[in-house]
């Protein structure tokens, strides 16, 4: 009877399959379901409900932590289930129905949607369904392989429904640290002063009478799709050693450096790699997702410690670590997104911040997540989080992309998520600019010399030189700043003719 996962008796009474659960679930609902970086999230009772929307046409709002595995957001995209999305997603075909108006999507920093729910700025959760290793005697729940919004849609929520994974390996519980910060105005500092320390329970409680069902599952996170290093990856992992040896250098920081966070995807799982042949030694990690490079670093005695609020890793590295998780237990920690992107704690700990931009400009403003200023493409995640509060703020990317048809580096990007003001390092293959203490005048030489592709090299000095021409503190040609962008859309590339 399950008894080593639901260890509260009185709840056995409770377990129902798939689609009886999502029969609590009604039209014009607020969702919140657990899940981040495709790991943890809910799994059958969600698709039991997007099959229910095939039959009996009903819209959702659904809150997550961040994206969800088992192309669940292509599903709900498919049976139209969605009105409106919070706050990320990285499926092609919710995407779509995005960027075509159908489902509204409300991009936010991953720090900031239970800080809105709690004082009712959002639509309050209706109701709470959440992936869990088991279940105590006291009615906690035990999340999985992340953590997310889990804790505070569970406690937020008049109603719970938990899927029991029985995939999910046991040892994963005492992993968690669940805090959820007191009530504004007069919070308390939370008490994290480094990634190892722990504030809160190793499980979410509820009174167990909110449980209102329980389904058993044994459906595995999908996997991530990791590319591995490459030569430009390796190159950006290069520029940013040395960068970083010169702050030892200067005595900015020692050789174990600052907590690590780095964002989701290829890149930066690819540069946090590099670390691997570095001099440094003795790192930790305050980050929001721990991916295969993170496992890479543990196992090459590098790394001693590792924060997060999820486990992301793809089939070759899950094979590897979950059977094993008990060897990796005393020095991983997964906490809520609201604690691991805490500006409070980012700020305090020093975080050296790695993030993905998908284009920059010569001034340092970062596009994350809008193709040709207007079609979204995941969202903002956490990025802004730490960039904001970090120690060091970088941002990595290639300089070119589709072939050498589409610069990085842009006159002007055409849609700002990081202000300047918040961007201190820039990083592609080609070179760094270091950012810090300059005014944009300097920003963009170097940033144009540094950090563009040859082939776009003279086409962005040509046009700050004849801007700088025109006098300002930011100095622009206004009616050819988006021209690059406006030719990719003509002529699908901006490459001059």
């Amino acid at each position: 009877m399950y008894r080593d996962r639901i260890r509260n008796a009185g709840l056995y009474n409770r377990i129902v399959t798939a689609d009886e659960a999502a029969l609590l679930i009604r039209d014009g609902m607020t969702v919140g379901m657990s899940g981040f970086t495709r790991a943890g999230e809910a799994k059958a009772v969600p698709l039991a409900l997007a099959e229910r929307a095939k039959r009996e046409p009903m819209k959702i709002t659904l809150m997550t932590g961040a994206s969800l595995g088992n192309d669940l957001d292509k599903t709900f995209a498919e049976a139209h289930l969605l009105s409106r999305r919070i706050p990320f997603q990285s499926d092609p075909g919710l995407r779509k129905a995005i960027n075509a108006g159908e489902v509204m999507f409300v991009d936010q920093h991953l720090s900031e949607t239970v800080e809105m729910l709690r004082t009712h700025q959002l639509p309050d959760i209706d109701i709470a369904i959440v992936e869990a290793v088991a279940i105590t005697e006291t009615g906690g729940i035990v999340p999985t392989t992340s953590v997310g919004n889990s804790a505070s849609f569970a406690i937020l929520a008049p109603k719970v429904i938990v899927e029991i994974n029985l995939t999910q390996p046991l040892l994963l519980e005492g992993l968690h640290d669940i805090y959820i910060p007191t009530k504004r105005p007069h919070r308390e500092p939370i008490p994290i002063v480094a990634p190892e320390g722990r504030a809160g329970l190793p499980y979410i409680q509820i009174p167990p009478e909110k449980i209102a069902a329980i389904v058993i599952t044994e459906k595995l996170d999908s996997s991530a799709k990791v590319t591995p290093p490459d030569d430009e990856t390796r190159a950006i992992a290069g520029h940013l050693i040395e960068f970083l040896r010169h702050e030892v250098k200067m005595g900015r920081m020692g050789t174990d450096l600052r907590p690590l966070q780095a964002g989701i995807g290829s890149v930066a799982n690819a540069v946090l790699h590099g670390l691997i042949d570095s001099p440094f030694h003795d790192l930790k990690m305050y980050s929001e997702v721990l991916q295969d490079s993170t496992f890479d670093l543990f196992d090459a005695g590098k790394l001693v410690f590792a924060s997060a609020s999820s486990i992301t890793l793809s089939a070759e590295k899950h094979d590897e670590v979950m059977p094993n998780i008990g060897a990796y237990k005393g020095r991983l920690l997964l906490r809520p997104q609201e604690i691991s992107n805490h500006p409070e704690v980012v700020r305090r700990l020093g975080v050296i911040a790695i993030n993905t931009a998908l284009e920059f400009d010569i001034y340092g403003n970062v596009n994350s997540t809008h193709v040709g200023g207007t079609h979204m493409m995941n969202g903002i995640g956490g990025s802004g989080d730490f960039a904001r509060n970090g120690f060091l703020s970088i941002f990595v990317t290639k300089s070119t992309a589709k072939d050498g048809k589409i610069s990085s580096v842009v006159p002007m990007v055409s849609h700002v998520d990081h202000t300047e003001h918040d961007v201190g390092i820039l990083i592609t293959e080609q070179g760094l600019a270091d950012l810090r203490g300059l005014a944009p005048r300097e920003r963009a030489a170097l940033v144009i010399r540094n950090c563009a592709h040859p082939s776009y090299r003279d086409a962005l000095a040509d046009y700050y030189t004849r801007a700088a021409a025109r006098d300002g503190h930011t100095p622009h040609v206004i009616e050819e700043a988006l021209s690059w962008h406006a030719a990719l859309r003509e002529r699908g590339t901006m490459m001059k003719d």
